[in-house]
């Protein structure tokens, strides 16, 4: 009968968001609500289950989603995502414009969400279409994987933050190196069926690419800003939580050190992203009301939805707990052997039926939790890797329920059944690639 509840509470948030178009906050709730009345839990306990669920993961990773949202917008906004394309097309070069692509989308989505770096990026690649003659379809399928990868996968991109929050994750830079690391086979697994798939369909864009259009986007920037200004907001964020781990794992000796207490300082995330927010401050082209209260303003407005939606899953997480299904359900499970693979499963099917890969994380993790002791992936590296596992099953598949696959579809001149054929197989190989690489490496360290 738990298993039943389980299955239901799925069923309705899958029909609810996905055919009723019901928000994900309200399903996410009724479903705790639903759970909690249907296993008996007292009447006194339910509302403080939900409560302390929503408010304890959003004091855990809540300041972190919001400051990172903060710094995607700057990037967005002062140019500086262009300019890490530009870098990117320096380094790799022309000869290779598809691979560019690939890791510029990459770069671009650790902070910022897909579906802004395509349409920020989109210029750049209609223009590279027409300078260097080369397949549109290949280019926008290079780029819309590229950014799916590390948008799934890598913090502080809201979706594996609240997926690493839901799991208790005790070091957030832990997840960030290890998902930087799977995601280039994500990546790469995009490349190459982009190369692929280029060589067989075509787009408006290949017909007629107005160059003089792309040209006038790019100039409303003005000036770029350097190269360093645009990678620091990213980059020491993501090098300071890495430090943390680093001297974690290696200098315990030294923990009353004054240096070693800096960097588990600074690696914190909520102080590594506040360090990157003021990096991301230099990129402000005029300290004024239009930045600091504005674009700062915009990031907080983004990131309000992600939160609400991470709170309700937190909520939904504690009656999980409270209720018993979560270790009922796990060692059912347990005895099916299928260990990493679930996580993927849940996450995959969420993804296909509703749409929105971050719902899909959120969701996925909060179901995930109690599962975590049953199916042996409650050490440390287990949960980092079930972040991964839900961030592959989080990429399979986008089709037309997922705003970035018309945004991608749009955008990139293609026909409805073009962009399934090009787009959307490729994040079927994608997540397939990826979780074969959380598997060998669950093999190797589990």
């Amino acid at each position: 009968m738990l298993i039943v509840i389980l299955l239901v509470a799925i069923g309705f948030i899958v029909l609810s968001t996905s055919k009723w178009k019901l928000h994900p906050f309200l399903a996410l709730l009724i479903a705790a609500y639903g759970i909690a009345f249907s296993v008996g839990m007292k009447y006194a306990e339910i509302a403080k289950t939900i409560t302390t669920g929503f408010g304890g993961i959003l004091a855990y990773i809540g300041i972190v989603i919001v400051l990172g949202t903060i710094i995607g917008v700057v990037l967005e906004k002062s140019g500086a995502a262009v300019q890490m394309a530009n870098v990117v097309l320096k380094v790799v070069g022309k000869r290779r414009p598809v691979l560019a692509m690939s890791i510029i989308g990459y770069i671009v989505s650790i902070p910022v969400f897909c579906d802004s770096g395509f349409v920020i990026l989109n210029a750049l690649k209609r223009s590279l279409v027409k300078q260097l003659k080369v397949s549109g379809v290949a280019m926008s399928v290079a780029l819309a994987t590229g950014l799916f990868a590390t948008h799934t996968l890598v913090p502080p991109t809201p979706g594996p933050i609240a997926a690493a929050g839901n799991l208790m994750v005790g070091n957030l830079g832990f997840v960030i190196v290890v998902g930087l690391f799977i995601s280039m086979f994500t990546m790469l697994a995009g490349y190459f069926w982009a190369m692929k798939q280029g060589k067989r369909y075509s787009s408006g864009e290949d017909l007629d690419v107005d160059l003089e259009k792309d040209v006038d986007v790019m100039a409303k920037y003005g000036e770029l800003p350097s190269a360093f200004k645009s990678f620091a907001p990213i980059f020491i964020p993501v090098l300071l939580m890495a430090m943390e781990s680093i001297v974690k794992l290696s200098f315990k000796a030294s923990s009353d050190m004054l240096w070693y207490k800096v960097f588990v300082f600074l690696g914190n995330p909520a102080n590594a992203l506040f360090v990157g927010v003021l990096f991301a401050s230099l990129l402000l082209p005029k300290w004024n009301e239009e930045t600091l209260s504005g674009w700062v303003g915009e990031g907080i407005k983004s990131s309000g939805e992600i939160l609400i939606i991470t709170g309700a899953g937190g909520a939904l997480g504690a009656v999980l707990k409270a209720s018993g299904i979560g270790d009922y359900l796990g060692a059912s499970l347990q005895t099916l052997s299928l260990g990493i693979f679930v996580p993927f499963i849940i996450a995959a099917a969420l993804k296909t039926a509703q749409g929105s890969s971050t719902t899909a994380l959120v969701v996925t993790s909060t179901i995930m939790y109690p599962l975590l002791a049953s199916l042996g992936l409650d050490s440390e590296m287990g949960k980092v890797l079930t972040v991964m596992a839900i961030g592959a099953g989080a990429l399979t598949v986008s089709h037309a329920n997922d705003s970035f696959f018309w945004v991608v579809s749009r955008f990139s001149q293609m026909d409805v059944p073009t962009s399934y054929k090009a787009y959307t197989m490729a994040t079927l190989v994608q997540g397939l690639v990826t979780i074969s690489i959380v598997a060998i490496m669950s093999v190797i360290f589990l």
